[in-house]
């Protein structure tokens, strides 16, 4: 499939997605998407639907994904989409306004207005626990990708269509993209 440019909140990290670090990006994220939706809805007169939990993942060695599972060796970036109408200046008004409540998310201030264009993408919808990913991701990476002439660019990217934290593990769904290319030929 080709995925076309788009636009999200995102916050950045490293390590295990267990740790504190990762709990505090996703709680930065999830107000100010609201503040923005509502901000939308009233000064615009758009309205829409607050995306789900996205996540891009790599490291150094993308074994650590599917045969090491050694996830304190993760790079990671979480993401929230939103539309294209929504500026620089209204997430800097949102990011004030969730300051200045009591109790701020941590990471607020870390939280970014981005693009992310993957162009042509394999991706495949993953039901189960996340730690049960890796035989999907070593197929995909291994098989599916190289099978049909393509080689691995960017960054692994999920979509968490499930909150995790009232869907049990065993039925939880999670779209798995790779971004990929051409490969090229041997010389």
């Amino acid at each position: 499939m080709d995925v076309p440019e788009l636009r999200y909140l995102m916050v950045d990290g490293h390590g295990d997605p267990n740790s504190g670090a990762f709990a505090e990006a996703a709680e930065a994220l999830y107000p100010l998407a609201y503040r923005l939706k509502f901000a939308s809805r009233r000064a615009l007169g758009r309205d829409y639907v607050v995306m789900p939990l996205e996540g891009l993942w790599w490291a150094d060695d993308m074994d650590a994904f599917t045969a090491a599972r050694d996830k304190s060796r993760w790079d990671w970036t979480l993401m929230i989409m939103v539309p294209d109408w929504i500026g620089e200046d209204m997430v800097a008004e949102a990011v004030a306004q969730a300051a200045a409540r009591p109790g701020p998310p941590r990471r607020l201030r870390e939280v970014r207005l981005g693009s992310l264009a993957e162009g042509r993408c394999v991706q495949t919808l993953h039901v189960g626990p996340y730690d049960a990913e890796a035989a999907t991701l070593a197929r995909m990476h291994h098989e599916v990708v190289p099978g049909h002439g393509f080689r691995m660019t960017g960054r692994h990217h999920e979509i968490y269509l499930s909150d995790a934290r009232r869907v049990a593990p065993d039925r939880l769904r999670t779209i798995l993209r790779q971004p990929v290319a051409e490969a090229q030929p041997a010389t």
